[in-house]
């Protein structure tokens, strides 16, 4: 087997924490809903899902590559991406709780068509036609699941869900060049901490009046977030993009799951004629990407 080619193992414990990770920002989005359904207001869920990472995140470093890894030389490029990371965050969460589960995560599902927009204008990636192709078939999909004007879900909530998708895709980018000198979980912990500071403030002041579940549902949506985190970034040390990221479109069985158990609502006919054109967009980019890395490590072993 070539060296370069992972192991059928750690291609299943790839699959298993992608998986994984899917099933957890799932449930992360349950409780974001339950929770503000007890009272809880928008910024105590972005402080409690991020302070929760500080000491879970580290514990994950000390055990593992070490706590010397938190050490950085790129301070400012952690904070770049903690603020485009925090509205993103901001901007999901408030889609969450504005739309119905099903409809906040097929809109994430938006963030490869953004991401090869992105990589072609900043990171001068190689984009043919058949990923524009794609994207142009992407943004059909988006149109048919928001729905503007039709007036059936909130302006606002869709608004936010598809900034959300490409505020991800700018982290994407931010991460790619952070990653050339940085280890990932230093990338993930100084995250945490850097949003932590600005939130604890805004909790300061804005507050709702948690009760009761509620605290169970904040706590709920710290730990899953977190660990959903863990997941996706451990599955990436595992196995290439091509293998794990479409496996994240899982996470819209178990939205559909959780929005009918929990909130009886099912997705809209609109979602079941959208939401295929949007996942086959992205796997067809995650495809072509594949194709063209592939390409290139041949062009460089014919080198030699």
């Amino acid at each position: 087997m070539p060296a370069h080619t992972p192991s059928g193992d750690r291609i299943l414990m790839a699959v298993t924490l992608r998986l994984l990770s899917a099933a957890c920002m799932a449930t992360m989005n349950a409780f974001i809903k339950l929770a503000e359904a007890g009272g809880a207001h928008l910024s105590e869920i972005l402080f409690v899902r991020q302070a929760i990472g500080i000491p879970l995140v580290g514990a994950v470093i000390a055990f593992g590559p070490g706590l010397g890894t938190i050490r950085t030389r790129r301070f400012g490029a952690h904070v770049v991406r903690a603020i485009v990371g925090m509205t993103s965050m901001t901007c999901l969460f408030t889609g969450v709780m504005l739309l119905p589960l099903a409809e906040s995560t097929t809109l994430a599902f938006a963030v490869p068509i953004f991401a090869t927009i992105l990589g072609a204008l900043f990171l001068k990636e190689p984009t043919g036609w058949h990923r524009w192709g794609a994207v142009i078939a992407g943004f059909i999909g988006v149109l048919i699941v928001a729905q503007p004007g039709s007036g059936h879900f909130p302006l606002w909530g869709a608004a936010a869900g598809i900034a959300a998708a490409f505020l991800t895709a700018v982290v994407m980018i931010l991460l790619r060049r952070i990653g050339r000198t940085e280890h990932q979980f230093t990338t993930v912990f100084w995250f945490a901490t850097l949003s932590t500071v600005p939130l604890s403030i805004a909790v300061a002041f804005d507050h709702g009046h948690v009760i009761g579940w509620t605290w169970a549902w904040l706590l709920g949506v710290g730990i899953c977030g977190n660990c959903g985190q863990l997941a996706l970034t451990g599955s990436l040390r595992h196995g290439p993009v091509s293998v794990v990221v479409p496996i994240d479109y899982s996470s819209l069985l178990w939205a559909t799951l959780y929005g009918w158990l929990l909130f009886a609502v099912l997705p809209t006919p609109a979602t079941w004629i959208g939401a295929p054109i949007i996942i086959a967009s992205g796997l067809y980019i995650i495809w072509r990407e594949h194709l063209r890395r592939q390409r290139e490590t041949e062009r460089a072993i014919t080198r030699f």
